[in-house]
């Protein structure tokens, strides 16, 4: 099937470049020196539109600070924690719903159905998984991050050899 193009989803991702650097190149492939580099953030305020919920700007305020004190934040991920931020939101908004009317309600007939708040969680925490993980916010994901990882003035003791 050579020629035809890899469909995205499938497989293991790509090793970042600099992860392999970090690792000193262990499989001896070519190394992509082509890759784009981001600029990082140092402190980004809450966007307009997400500053009017306030489960999603509280959660925002929390982990702009996480992730800007970690050194892992760029640009080009400002919409993945706007993603996360509005995703958390709405879970918070249907656990208190089923909380309130339970997990079964009447429908237009009048017979039980499942409370549609249900698949609002559901696809909410869903979200929060995908966007969460892109971001390093779960212990195995935060673990593949490079940005954060090493401490300054941290050397590596094998550099000399």
């Amino acid at each position: 099937m050579a020629g035809k193009a890899a469909v995205p989803g499938r497989g293991r991702r790509p090793k970042p470049t600099e992860k392999k650097l970090l690792a000193g190149n262990p499989g001896k492939r070519a190394l992509n020196h082509e890759a784009p580099t981001f600029t990082s953030v140092a402190g980004v305020s809450c966007p307009d539109w997400l500053a009017e919920d306030e489960l999603a700007s509280t959660m925002w305020d929390m982990l702009i600070a996480e992730l800007c004190g970690a050194q892992v934040l760029c640009l080009t991920d400002i919409h993945n924690l706007e993603a996360f931020c509005a995703a958390y939101s709405r879970w918070r908004q249907a656990e208190r719903e089923i909380a309130m009317h339970g997990l079964v309600v009447a429908g237009a007939t009048g017979g039980p159905i499942k409370n549609p708040a249900c698949t609002v969680v559901n696809e909410s925490l869903r979200q929060m998984t995908t966007f969460g993980s892109l971001l390093g916010l779960d212990p195995s994901s935060r673990s593949r991050l490079i940005g954060g990882g090493k401490k300054k003035g941290e050397a590596n003791p094998f550099n000399e050899f």
